[in-house]
């Protein structure tokens, strides 16, 4: 889906909405307070307190990159067909079968996708793991969490402040808070949302690192993303020094086709432009698109990395 833009302010038709959000508060805090499995390893989960992209892949590949031990990461494969639990196979799946998420962590540790959680932790203890990494799931109470982290897109923040459906939040974010560990805010707190969290929550903070293999400073491009805040991404291009003659917006986990292969390819060559896009859209174009397209990685640089480390130890 993409992100609706009501969301990202209190208008009439999100104040007009506000009330169903009872349901929701109502409903995930029935959800959270149930039991779950506990794997008997350590468990990080990488939440936030809404829908739609926060950076939590991004997080969860740092924390791969960086733990101890037979690292394990956890996700629920959206925009995948398979339910799982399964073991991503990178010659094997595709993101139709597991998502873009899965692939790009399975190029760091081994993953699995699993629409239930606690049969995903299972299956990664069979295979071994000593550590387990949740891309998501802070509201699913399946599997019992070590700790967990609730991340913070600075540029977006929590929206609009309300519950679903009349903005993007699945609980308050307090009660979210209270779950967590610490915060982890990626980029500037541009919206006030620090001020939302409880006064006792750590806040770690980090800034998103952009690289690519070519050097795009004054060179045309044509940036092109399917995720949940698009914007994002061509701002991120436009800082690297590249001239973007066009952006192309999809909605989160689109799967890409041969009709959207030939559009971006022939504006490529009728404006003299390079295409450019994330590693999470990379991993799933077709291979005509894919040989055409170059991929902007990022990563996070963090402020005080000793007090990431302190909080994981």
């Amino acid at each position: 889906m993409r992100t609706p833009e009501f969301w990202a302010r209190r208008g009439v038709l999100a104040v007009a909405l506000s009330p169903l959000g009872q349901a929701t508060r109502w409903f995930t805090a029935r959800r959270v307070a149930r039991g779950g499995f506990t794997p008997g390893v350590k468990v990080i989960c990488v939440g936030n307190a809404g829908v739609g992209g926060a950076g939590k892949t991004t997080l969860v590949l740092d924390l791969l990159a960086r733990l101890p031990g037979c690292k394990f990461a956890l996700t629920r494969g959206y925009g995948g067909a398979l339910a799982g639990p399964l073991l991503v196979d990178e010659a094997l799946h595709s993101a139709a079968q597991v998502g873009d998420e899965a692939l790009l962590l399975a190029q760091l540790a081994p993953t699995v996708v699993a629409r239930d959680r606690a049969a995903g932790a299972r299956l990664a203890l069979a295979e071994g793991a000593s550590v387990i990494v949740m891309d998501d799931g802070l509201q699913n109470p399946s599997v019992a969490k070590t700790l967990s982290l609730l991340v913070i897109d600075g540029g977006y923040g929590f929206g609009n402040g309300f519950l679903l459906p009349a903005g993007p939040l699945r609980e308050p974010v307090a009660q979210a808070a209270r779950r967590c560990r610490a915060a982890v805010l990626i980029g500037r707190d541009e919206t006030g949302a620090l001020a939302a969290l409880p006064s006792g929550l750590p806040v770690l903070r980090a800034a998103l690192v952009t690289d690519c293999s070519e050097d795009l400073s004054h060179r045309p491009v044509i940036a092109f993303a399917g995720i949940a805040r698009p914007e994002k991404f061509f701002r991120s291009v436009r800082d690297m020094g590249a001239e973007l003659v066009a952006m192309h917006g999809f909605a989160d986990h689109h799967v890409y086709g041969s009709g959207d292969a030939a559009r971006l390819l022939e504006a490529a060559t009728r404006r003299g432009a390079t295409l450019v896009t994330t590693a999470k859209d990379y991993v799933k174009l077709p291979p005509t698109l894919r040989a055409a397209s170059l991929m902007v990685r990022v990563r996070l640089e963090w402020e005080d990395e000793a007090a990431l480390r302190a909080i994981l130890a």
